[in-house]
């Protein structure tokens, strides 16, 4: 099967950055699909690891946690899907990715794709649908719609990128918070907008002045989603007393969490390759929040973050992607469809 790989740690400009190979193609066994990928996109996890984790000498490794295709054979402990389904999934870091033609996933972090989507929208949303579902629902325990009985305020700092854009969209439509985003562009705010944030306000400025401007006194939920370490001491004195905040990124300087302690603020990681990582007893939980995201995109209470399709998957054009998205300046999400892959 055709792919895309890399040999060493690069810049993404390098033309040796990552490329087109050729690969045996894989099969199914146990718990996995064998999916023909049709659509992937990328995400900073993607270019961290090519920065950082150079393959062992003389290996290539198959980078990609974001696609959607179609099930060609399934392992024979599945009972989820069959050949022919069409699915979209983030799958998992220790595993080969979905940079290629061929990929095995395992059935349990795979849902069914929205109908209403091509495989490029669908395959803008699983690792961001996730790791915005978690944050909220499982890590920060906010009631979902109808059960929710409580407002309260959620800021999203972050609020333009690929997970901001989801978290931004599963808070207003499924729960009763006042969704207060933050961008410094104004492209970025507009897009904010269009996701259903309540209220913009700028990071690049302090986020108290910010918050007061809006007549914000104080938050209960903070979304960390980007650089956790320049923000913390605005989170100290914004929070509410008994607030919450969640963060995904790996902030370069340490935190002093004990600052939190007067206030009874709780923190909480999401790393939405926990429960693959570590084969948990909940692993399907992934398999059916991506079925239920996929009900509430066709019935159109959620939409595709996908912002742009660069080109095919190929070399050339995933160094384009990864080049974009490592300028930081990406809103939504950027989605590379269709096998073409000169080797």
């Amino acid at each position: 099967m055709k792919a895309v790989g890399y040999r060493q740690s690069l810049p993404a400009d390098n033309e040796q950055a990552l490329l087109d190979i050729e690969l045996p193609d894989p099969v199914a066994g146990g718990h996995d699909l064998l999916v023909e990928v049709r659509a992937v996109s990328v995400n900073p996890v993607d270019t961290k690891v090519r920065r950082g984790n150079p393959p062992a000498a003389g290996e290539t490794r198959v980078l990609g946690w974001d696609a959607a295709g179609v099930v060609r054979a399934a392992g024979r402990d599945t009972h989820l899907f069959k050949a022919d389904d069409e699915v979209y999934y983030a799958g998992v870091i220790n595993r080969p990715g979905s940079n290629a033609q061929l990929q095995l996933v395992d059935e349990r972090c795979v849902g069914h794709k929205p109908k209403s989507l091509d495989f490029a929208a669908a395959a803008a949303l699983p690792l961001t649908t996730i790791t915005a579902w978690e944050l909220l629902f499982e890590r920060l325990r906010i009631a979902r719609l109808p059960n929710a009985t409580a407002d309260g305020t959620l800021l999203v700092v972050g609020g333009a990128g690929g997970v901001g854009s989801m978290v931004i969209q599963l808070a207003r439509q499924l729960t009763r918070l006042r969704v207060i985003a933050t961008a410094t562009r104004a492209a970025s705010a507009q897009w904010c907008r269009q996701m259903g944030a309540h209220t913009i306000v700028d990071h690049g400025k302090p986020l108290a002045d910010e918050l007061l401007r809006i007549g914000v006194g104080a938050v209960d939920y903070i979304a960390s989603l980007t650089h956790t370490d320049q923000h913390y001491r605005s989170y100290v004195d914004i929070l509410a007393p008994q607030g919450k905040l969640a963060l995904i990124d790996d902030p370069q300087q340490p935190i002093d969490i004990r600052l939190l302690k007067r206030k009874s603020v709780s923190v909480h990681w999401e790393f939405m390759f926990t429960r693959p990582l570590f084969q948990t007893p909940d692993m399907e939980a992934q398999h059916e929040l991506l079925d239920v995201v996929a009900d509430l995109v066709d019935a159109g209470q959620l939409r595709s973050t996908l912002a742009e399709v660069v080109g095919t998957i190929d070399a050339e054009h995933l160094r384009r992607a990864h080049a974009l998205v490592e300028s930081g300046r990406a809103i939504g999400k950027v989605v590379l469809a269709g096998f073409q892959v000169g080797c």
